[in-house]
């Protein structure tokens, strides 16, 4: 266990998780015994000029004690976010005994120290606002030393993993039609702000891909449009709008997930764009919400030979996460993957294997594995045998600590208060946002 003087305030404060479109089922149900049973108008937004990713003093300092501090098992637990079962965090599930071998919440993350968890109304997470804020209540309070990041897949429009609790605003392609940049700004500050009242401190929205395939079954209206500028203006806006409420902001898919005709929840799309094209259409969003100060960018399990001929999906290239995310994009938040218990990630190796590749190809957080254990095991071996080496090791976390100090997680993470998130959701001020928004759009 680690020992740092930094004092930590515990917050009392998918897709499956980023790319699921409507009706994505949960995942298969785990038998008690183990293992898997089934397993671009300019505009003058109204909000603070700041769009960058807030710097308070002494960050570096923090986390470079809090790093100093952990173990290795502890530097590997904070790679990964899984789902817990449960509206409690003292909840006893059958599916927390199977997955992780401990009945609650609480004490997966006792035993594990993850550096997050995502919620999901599947997961039994989602039942009225005061529970919400009594699980990420008890959840920090699970996290005393290290505060989790809370994850929530809060698209709006299709994916909506909070709907009816939150506001209910258009999705993304709405948005796009209205040609105003400011609304795609005030429509994330209200899905932030809502979120961060539940003590949800991560939202993996915007998309940022770019839906030229109107035959995409996946993508489709959850992009602002079809146009790279135009995307890019909307993503950059709505990275700010999440920045202005406090909450961190994820762009995805990349490489991008916008000229495919088949999900990657159920397979492994092949994306033929050269070089050229994909820094014409696939890229600008990206570059945009990395200009802006996103705090993660997720990864898309699509395969883009003319990237990297090897056959292995993006979530699991390093010339696409590595050459291309961080060496000419110049992103040094954190990679995320997309949801690892999706069949596109799942064609050629193990999950053990996965996570690993993964970490390898210059991922940061490993999203929903689907056996915890084993993946975690796999990643903790690989660094003892040097697979994974200390240094890079040693780079995720602190990419990981980086965004939790720079929204204010390490130093004083806000207690989330169920009286404020009834008063702030759907809010009379939120909804007139919501329907400004729909009277615009086209």
């Amino acid at each position: 266990m680690r020992t740092t003087g930094l004092a930590v305030i515990v917050v009392a404060a998918s897709v499956v998780a980023g790319c699921a479109g409507p009706g994505a089922a949960a995942p298969a149900p785990v038998s008690p015994v183990g293992g898997q049973a089934g397993a671009p108008a300019s505009a003058a937004p109204d909000a603070p000029a700041a769009d960058a990713t807030p710097k308070p003093s002494g960050v570096k300092g923090a986390v470079e004690g809090v790093l100093a501090g952990l173990s290795m098992e502890e530097k590997v637990g904070q790679l990964f976010m899984p789902v817990l079962y449960g509206p409690a965090s003292d909840t006893v599930s059958g599916e927390n005994q199977a997955r992780y071998g401990v009945g609650t919440p609480a004490k997966m993350i006792a035993k594990y120290r993850p550096g997050g968890v995502i919620l999901f109304p599947w997961a039994d997470n989602v039942k009225n606002v005061k529970q919400i804020v009594e699980l990420t209540n008890g959840l920090q309070k699970a996290s005393p030393e290290i505060p989790l990041l809370i994850g929530a897949d809060q698209e709006n429009g299709q994916v909506s993993r909070l709907a009816p609790l939150v506001t209910k605003l258009p999705g993304a392609s709405t948005i796009g039609s209205t040609g105003d940049l400011s609304l795609a700004r005030k429509a994330a500050k209200v899905t932030g702000t809502e979120l961060l009242a539940l003590g949800i401190n991560l939202d993996f929205a915007p998309v940022a891909d770019v839906n030229i395939n109107p035959r995409n079954p996946v993508i489709g209206p959850r992009a602002y449009g079809s146009a790279p500028r135009k995307v890019a203006s909307m993503v950059a806006a709505a990275v700010s709008g999440f920045h202005d409420a406090g909450i961190a902001a994820t762009a995805k898919h990349f490489p991008g997930h916008g000229d495919t005709n088949m999900d990657s929840h159920t397979g492994l799309p092949v994306i033929q764009h050269s070089r050229s094209q994909w820094n014409k259409l696939d890229a600008p969003p990206f570059a945009a919400a990395i200009d802006k100060g996103v705090d993660a960018i997720m990864s898309a399990h699509v395969v883009m030979p003319k990237l990297d001929p090897s056959g292995d999906p993006a979530t699991l290239s390093k010339p696409i996460l590595t050459g291309l995310l961080r060496d000419k994009l110049g992103f040094d938040g954190v990679v995320s993957t997309d949801a690892l218990d999706m069949a596109g990630v799942r064609k050629k190796y193990g999950d053990g294997e996965i996570a690993v590749r993964a970490i390898q190809a210059g991922v940061d957080l490993l999203l929903m594995p689907p056996d915890y254990p084993e993946a975690y095991q796999a990643v903790l071996a690989a660094v003892k045998s040097g697979k994974i080496s200390d240094e890079r090791l040693d780079q995720s976390v602190r990419r990981l600590l980086k965004l939790k100090a720079a929204r204010g997680l390490l130093e004083k993470a806000p207690v989330a208060d169920p009286a404020e998130a009834a008063r702030v959701l759907r809010s009379a001020e939120h909804q007139k946002v919501a329907q400004l928004i729909t009277a615009r759009a086209r």
